[in-house]
């Protein structure tokens, strides 16, 4: 490769004055217009300025410089960039992190801003050199706020956008050249760049790619290892593989195949509703249907990552299983036992996307005393709360507010996710109702303290006063006069809360 030239920004000329705006413009907000408008040299001047402040932008400046010689000159600048990444081994701590992900953003936004216009292979090459450094970068990085996991998820998916622009041979041979890389360290971002791509790669070209998965599993040390945690991850890495195939059979149609690797991922433990949703989308119900309905331990899941960031849900498992073996009953014409299952969810579970299903494939004429049966059912299910909201969100607010009416005491305060909705969906036309889930979300942020709810607990006595000359005599206990007064008394020092009141 040729050495590039030093490029460098210059002082601008002197000289020349930018057109001035129309008169009477107050364009301020830039926009080609209006940068436009300023004319070169002051453009100029304030580009500058930014590069002395701004180590940053002055690297994004120079690579656009560099552009302008050819790709050569600013692979140069990134391979540079990524030497000096490869050969650190100081630590940065908190206080540098965000200085540190500006930089290694500034190098992706090269690579692909500069770089990929010029040479699409080049950009590649060195978006996978960055890719490889990942674990390395990390290992020495306070990413606490995932700021610089980050820039190496953004480089990932560049990577796969441009690999995927490429003619599909093209790619194909970028996708076969990642296996062994990703076989040498199944715990990089590798992984996830290639089972990205697999989907979208020519079917001829996945044989290959799964030959080449599977010596790679082959060549993985066998047999027992003194050493527990070295077996442990020899396991992790041959999952990790084997999931990539089970990725390669979903692209060519083969079903049988995802389920001998998923077999021989966790033998014993299959994820029966994986296996049960290829083989009924291959139209072989019925042994979707043995595969759902295999006794498995009710404690077994594998937490995804986008079930810890969503919140993993206990039942959310079971709910799943369950659909799906409804989903299989009706496609083998057993209608009967796919609606005693949607009844039988939404009596445990108050699930209201099983019971508009139930109704909606009743007969006609039946599904009004169905629905009236099933709001019953839901008014005295013996989890209030859920009860609450279902039946708010059904929405059945007469039957809501009559439950918050008839069990005054039951409300709990820190149950605000459930009872501040339903406060406000009944504060039209049940204003009673509202008011007790109101004092019990106020009592609740006053009795403990939680100073940060102050603002809530504020907003909540003042929909409290505007409520206050709805409620006939004697409808609460005490009357809105008597519960402020009571507040002020058993609250009053409480002046971080107080502050916020209008009087």
């Amino acid at each position: 490769m040729a050495r590039a030239r030093r490029v460098t920004p210059t002082a601008a000329p002197a000289g020349r004055r930018a057109p001035a705006l129309p008169k009477g413009a107050r364009r301020t907000t830039p926009s080609p217009e209006t940068l436009a408008a300023l004319g070169p040299d002051r453009l100029i001047a304030l580009i500058l300025g930014e590069t002395g402040r701004n180590p940053a932008f002055k690297k994004l400046v120079s690579a656009a410089l560099a552009s302008l010689q050819g790709p050569e000159a600013v692979a140069a600048i990134v391979d540079r960039r990524l030497t000096a990444l490869e050969g650190a081994q100081g630590y940065i701590d908190w206080q540098k992190r965000r200085t540190f992900a500006a930089d290694l953003n500034t190098t992706v936004t090269v690579i692909l801003n500069e770089l990929r216009p010029l040479d699409a292979g080049a950009a590649l090459d060195r978006l996978r050199r960055f890719l490889d450094g990942a674990d390395a970068v990390l290992n020495r990085v306070d990413d606490s706020t995932g700021a610089v996991q980050g820039v190496f998820d953004r480089a990932a998916a560049a990577f796969v956008e441009i690999a995927g622009a490429l003619p599909p041979e093209d790619a194909a041979g970028v996708a076969a050249r990642l296996v062994e890389p990703f076989a040498a360290d199944p715990f990089g971002p590798l992984g996830t760049v290639l089972g990205e791509m697999i989907p979208a790669l020519p079917e001829p070209s996945l044989a290959e790619i799964d030959d080449r998965l599977a010596a790679a599993e082959a060549a993985l040390p066998q047999g027992g290892d003194p050493r527990r945690d070295a077996t442990h991850h020899r396991q992790a890495a041959r999952i990790q593989i084997l999931r990539l195939r089970q990725a390669v059979a979903d692209r060519r149609g083969d079903t049988d195949t995802f389920i001998a690797l998923e077999r021989a991922t966790l033998p014993g433990r299959e994820n029966r509703v994986a296996i049960a949703r290829r083989l009924l989308d291959a139209a072989r119900a019925t042994e979707a249907l043995d595969w759902i309905r295999r006794m498995q331990d009710p404690g077994l899941r594998i937490a995804t990552r986008a079930d810890l960031i969503a919140g993993f849900d206990l039942r959310g498992p079971e709910r799943e299983r369950q659909a799906l073996e409804i989903e299989i009953l009706d496609a083998l014409g057993r209608g009967d036992e796919a609606q005693a299952l949607r009844w039988g969810r939404f009596e445990r579970e108050l699930d209201a996307p099983m019971l508009r299903t139930f109704l909606a494939k009743l007969p006609d004429f039946e599904d009004e005393e169905a629905l009236r049966r099933a709001l019953d059912h839901a008014e005295a299910f013996p989890q209030p709360h859920r009860a609450l909201a279902f039946l708010a969100a059904w929405p059945d607010l007469r039957r809501a507010a009559a439950l918050v009416v008839a069990r005054p005491e039951t409300w709990q305060g820190d149950q605000y996710a459930v009872l501040a909705p339903v406060a406000e969906a009944l504060a039209q036309d049940h204003p009673r109702a509202a008011t007790i889930l109101y004092r019990r979300l106020l009592d609740s942020i006053l009795e403990t303290g939680r100073s940060a709810a102050y603002p809530h607990g504020a907003r909540y006595l003042a929909e409290l006063d505007a409520l206050a000359g709805r409620i006939a005599t004697g409808d609460v206990d005490p009357d809105p006069q008597a519960y402020r007064a009571a507040l002020r008394r058993a609250h009053g020092r409480k002046h971080g809360f107080w502050s916020l009141v209008r009087d």
